[in-house]
């Protein structure tokens, strides 16, 4: 198992750092969509930094602890990112939606300034989201068994070695989930629905509306396999679903997803893939 997973790890810090490298040496992605491409590749670097790391410690030197503080760090910095997926996604879903529904407005809306306001944007609201559900947690008694029954230190297997009424803790997990995934999630659909409808409608050949879509499919792909695993735990575990099976939805979106974004992006854009053979080629070129 430490093998399986150092070698995941490694191939998803190293990939996403690729991605980061690309654009930032290569002037001709300094566009707004690789731009957030870009952010959500930093993003994922954190984001499986966070739990991975320390899972891996724990299965090397089968010393399964972790501090009080280190675990609420952990909870806070997790979710914190993982909100700042969620809103990063949907200004992409929105930059893909001016870039095929209002092309002529395109370049005099997604300034630079502009950007870099959507960018900060995404990450200032997603470092409040777990402000609040952290709050309540901090409040709250721990009795009994210390033993956190995850990999990682999540909201609800903390929840259940909590001392006393839990309901009010629940609630506002809940909420703060419902509001953060459906609110980025309006945003997608809408524009996904406007980019749809537009790209039916369009008078140009079946060759226009197939490079359209291939624009969007890997935003898509993300989008259903990182909202698909988080909604299914963080909106039915107030349902009462399968813990066990909540512990296996999020391996997806805390470990796969990170791994097979840049993938996803890379295979199917083909900007990116010949900005990654240049440099693959000028490697050769100066090498001895």
């Amino acid at each position: 198992m430490f093998i399986l997973l150092f070698i995941v790890y490694t191939f998803t810090v190293l990939e996403n750092l690729l991605i980061v490298a690309l654009i930032v040496r290569n002037p001709r992605l300094w566009k707004p969509m690789y731009i957030f491409l870009g952010n959500l590749s930093f993003l994922e670097i954190w984001y499986i930094s966070v739990t991975l790391p320390n899972f891996l410690a724990t299965v090397f030197s089968g010393n399964p602890e972790i501090s009080y503080i280190g675990c609420i760090t952990q909870l806070f910095t997790f979710t914190f990112l993982g909100a700042t997926e969620c809103f990063l996604l949907a200004v992409m879903a929105y930059d893909r939606y001016l870039a095929i529904c209002k092309p002529l407005h395109y370049s005099l809306t997604m300034q630079n300034s502009y950007v870099f306001c959507l960018i900060v944007f995404s990450w200032f609201i997603g470092l409040f989201t777990p402000i609040l559900p952290i709050a309540f947690l901090c409040q709250m008694d721990f009795c009994g068994s210390n033993q956190i029954d995850h990999y990682f230190c999540d909201a609800a297997p903390l929840v259940r070695l909590a001392c006393g009424n839990i309901r009010a803790k629940t609630l506002v997990d809940f909420i703060v989930s419902l509001i953060v995934l459906t609110s980025s999630l309006s945003v997608i659909f809408v524009s996904y629905i406007c980019i749809i409808w537009n790209i039916i409608n369009m008078s140009s050949s079946s060759k226009g509306r197939s490079k359209a879509f291939s624009t969007c499919t890997s935003h898509l792909a993300v989008v259903c396999l990182f909202y698909g695993s988080m909604s299914f735990t963080y909106i039915r575990v107030a349902e009462g679903s399968s813990f066990s099976t909540n512990k296996v939805i999020s391996v997806f979106y805390s470990v796969i997803t990170p791994m097979l974004n840049p993938v996803i992006y890379t295979l199917r854009n083909e900007d990116v893939r010949i900005a990654l053979h240049k440099a693959l080629s000028a490697k050769k070129t100066i090498g001895p």
